[in-house]
């Protein structure tokens, strides 16, 4: 059963090979993510992001969720050396570099829980997979390339990790290095990250891509990851292990 449904701005796609999967268990994924996009959406003026930057909350009235993202986020920031910050140049916050992975991890729970084995979710091109697809075969996802987005130029083959694609061919310069927020990142224009799930490869992602051609070196020292950079003359450079999970074909 596969669905896909235009959410938070971006196609979210749910793929579940299990038979016994109905639209109960689709609508309980999708549901879930129309609720991360009403709390952690800084383009509605009713999220509660909103509302915390525009001063109408304050930290005591903060929801759980919203106190989660922000010590991950507040986490993630030491980790990664300060290459990470959801406080953006305009003065205010903006968790959405963490969130889509956190929520994306939370959905595949939903899934998890309701006894699911073999699904793959995709939103925005980063995604969680388990098992395997409805021909009994592991995922095969495919890394496009930057310079022509039609095209793939790499094929993974995954069965439980996440993958999530950081770059600026498609939305522009959207991500930002804190250590100098006026710059723009052109040395790299993607950087994929495989790692044990979507929520740890998507915010090191993040991170990394603001590093500029020294984040696939950061992602190469991180146990459990993997990375694909594509520069901008079209050089690419993968870690060590990245081969592990590279297949001929998408």
């Amino acid at each position: 059963m596969r669905e896909t449904v235009v959410l938070m701005g971006m196609p979210v796609t749910v793929d579940i090979a299990d038979a016994q999967a109905d639209q109960k268990d689709m609508d309980a994924v999708f549901d879930y993510f129309r609720y991360i996009d009403e709390k952690f959406s800084t383009y509605k003026d009713t999220s509660e992001i909103t509302k915390i930057n525009n001063g109408e909350i304050g930290i005591s009235d903060w929801s759980e969720d919203m106190k989660t993202v922000f010590a991950l986020s507040l986490k993630t920031k030491e980790e990664t050396g300060g290459y990470f910050d959801i406080f953006a140049s305009n003065g205010k916050y903006d968790p959405s570099g963490l969130v889509k992975g956190w929520a994306i991890y939370n959905a595949a729970k939903i899934l998890d829980e309701r006894g699911f084995k073999n699904f793959y979710i995709d939103a925005g091109g980063d995604i969680q997979v388990r098992g395997k697809n409805s021909k009994g075969k592991n995922w095969k996802i495919g890394i496009r390339n930057p310079f022509n987005p039609q095209k793939i130029v790499k094929a993974l083959t995954i069965k439980e990790e996440g993958v999530a694609t950081s770059g600026t061919y498609i939305r522009g310069q959207h991500i930002y290095n804190p250590k100098k927020r006026n710059e723009f990142i052109n040395d790299i224009v993607s950087l994929t990250v495989i790692g044990p799930n979507i929520y740890e490869a998507d915010r090191f992602a993040t991170a990394a891509f603001a590093m500029g051609r020294k984040g696939i070196l950061f992602i190469d020292g991180i146990k459990n990851l993997e990375g694909y950079m594509i520069d901008n003359k079209g050089v690419a450079t993968m870690t060590a292990g990245f081969h592990k999970y590279t297949t001929q074909r998408a």
